[in-house]
């Protein structure tokens, strides 16, 4: 069981989300909107796994990814879009995202992404 920050600015994201990862045992710690909040949450909860939007309004994904890894360089951060465009998955992993999940959500993949980059 990990405890998991869920960062989407759609609240039927973080739903969605919260729901198959809750299902699966795991503990939802915290919920934000954007990238901003996602590093000042990511710093008071200090969870195993951050769940991450890409396209947030305030702070992108990937520019909340670097500033979480330059914080600590082992969090773990999956990055999650609408977009599945090379361009994109190549850009987050740069950034430092483990993997990346593309939505709508499949229960299988996100659960197996999470399972890999926990382990």
């Amino acid at each position: 069981m990990a405890r998991i920050l869920i960062i989407d600015d759609a609240k039927f994201m973080r739903v969605t989300l919260s729901t198959i990862l809750k299902k699966a045992g795991h503990e939802i710690v915290g919920e934000g909107e954007d990238g901003k909040e996602a590093v000042d949450l990511f710093e008071n909860l200090n969870p195993d796994l951050v769940m991450m939007d890409i396209t947030m309004p305030e702070m992108s994904g990937l520019e909340a990814v670097r500033e979480i890894k330059r914080e600590n360089p082992n969090a773990k951060v999956i990055m999650c879009s609408a977009m599945g465009q090379q361009k994109v998955v190549v850009e987050s992993i740069e950034a430092g995202a483990k993997d990346f999940i593309i939505k709508p959500f499949d229960e299988g993949r996100v659960l197996e992404a999470v399972n890999r980059v926990l382990s």
